[in-house]
């Protein structure tokens, strides 16, 4: 790391400590040509790669906006949009990769939206997974039936063991 004051090419780790849960290192650090002090931060950058080959930073607003368009109309708020893209982002940071592929991205942010809003999981899902039919949507609806089945089925099993405790 260059020095700020001297431009001396080189500089010694004093203290690293890690900042905004863990994404961010401050390094406190010393030159040693001219003595002073100066802080960095440093950031793991994630890259997303797209279908074309093009790699970009990770964006927790384009996340938003695209989610944003399929809960047009829906009740859901700003910091729910906001809480899905963090959980986004970790889930995809999770991985250790540099560089994730956009397909993985829209993978995670299917579950997160499934529980937000089932509507506006429908509509993201019939763009990203491409539905051609009413076969496809039929076979999705199907799919959140089961679950929500399965979830009811776990409540009242779960009821009932309480009942049997009692």
């Amino acid at each position: 790391m260059r020095c700020p004051y001297c431009r001396h090419a080189d500089s010694r780790v004093v203290d690293s400590r890690e900042a905004d849960d863990g994404q961010l290192i401050r390094r406190r650090r010393s030159c040693p040509e001219c003595g002073k002090r100066f802080t960095t931060v440093e950031e793991a950058v994630l890259a997303v790669v797209k279908r074309s080959g093009v790699t970009e930073p990770f964006s927790r607003t384009k996340i938003i906006g695209g989610v944003r368009k399929a809960c047009q109309g829906r009740p859901v708020d700003d910091d729910s949009l906001a809480l899905l893209a963090q959980r986004v982002e970790e889930t995809v940071r999770a991985k250790g990769a540099a560089e994730i592929p956009s397909h993985e991205v829209g993978l995670a942010i299917l579950g997160p939206l499934r529980d937000l809003d089932e509507i506006a999981y429908l509509r993201f899902a019939s763009v990203y997974r491409s539905f051609d039919s009413l076969a496809d949507f039929e076979r999705e609806i199907e799919t959140l039936r089961d679950a929500a089945r399965a979830r009811e089925q776990g409540r009242a099993d779960a009821v009932e063991a309480a009942g049997r405790t009692s």
